[in-house]
This record gives C-alpha cells, structure tokens and sequence, in this order.
C-alpha cells in the first residue's frame, strides 16, 4: 500500500469522493486532495493534470480521480508519461491493473458505480502490488519516448 495518495474529482464525481477519503481515513491512510471541493460545474482536466504533475514531481506514488465515468479522467491523466491511469468498474480489473500494468492512478465513474463498489475496487487497487517479472519489460514498453 502506498503512503503517498492523491484524490481528485469534477463536480460529478464531487459526493463519491467524499465517500471514498471517508473509506482511506477509516484506514488511517492520509490522503492529498487536489479538489474539486464544491458541486460547481468545472473542469476534469485541470484536477487530472494537477495529479499527473504530482506523480511525475515524486509528489505523490497513487492517485483515485473520480468524474461521471472515469473515462475522461484516464485520458486527461495518462497524457503524462509517468502515469498508467485505470479505469474500473470491478475489482478484478483493479487488481490486475495493479499487479500486471504497475497503473499509479484508478479512476471510477459515479454514474456508473455505486458507493460500495467504488469501495471494494480501491482496496482491491490499494492491497495489490506489482508483480513485477514478464511484466515489467512489458510496462517498460509503454511510453513512446
């Protein structure tokens, strides 16, 4: 598990946000928050670029970023080339994600999960560790430059 996390979402993802630092402080996990933090109509990038930037700055080691579907997110996020940002919908994706790609950021969808799936695919993200191995070469392969 990571000591260093970073949380984001847009104004859709604002509520389930909430939920999931409640879910890392239960854990006594201390967590950066990057915003947003009002229900205001605003921008996923900024919050995405403003995580990537703190994973390619050594800031911080993991992300959770959470908008409508996760989807915008991930691609706003991934433009950095220190991240692998997932999106899950199950907890099986995020562990092998985890333990297959090294991803660094999950992203989830409000409008697409609930509260207690949200939950059980970050503890799935958060327990697993890359494995490392064949895997590694093959993540090494990832970034064109």
């Amino acid at each position: 598990m990571t000591n260093r996390l970073g949380i984001a979402s847009d104004h859709a993802g604002l509520e389930l946000k909430k939920v999931l630092v409640a879910e890392l402080e239960k854990r006594n996990l201390s967590v950066r928050e990057f915003g947003t933090t009002t229900n205001d109509s605003c921008d996923y990038p900024d919050f995405a670029h403003a995580v990537g930037k703190a994973i390619e700055n050594g800031e911080i080691d993991q992300a959770i970023l959470v908008c409508g579907t996760g989807v915008g997110m991930s691609i706003a996020a991934n433009r950095h080339p220190a991240v692998r940002a997932v999106v899950c919908s199950e907890p099986l994706s995020a562990r092998m994600s985890r333990q297959h790609n090294d991803a660094n950021i999950l992203c989830l969808g409000a409008r697409v999960i609930g509260a207690g799936t949200a939950i059980d695919i970050l503890e799935a993200f958060l327990e697993a560790a890359f494995e490392g191995g064949r895997h590694a070469s093959r993540v090494a392969k990832i970034n064109l430059a």
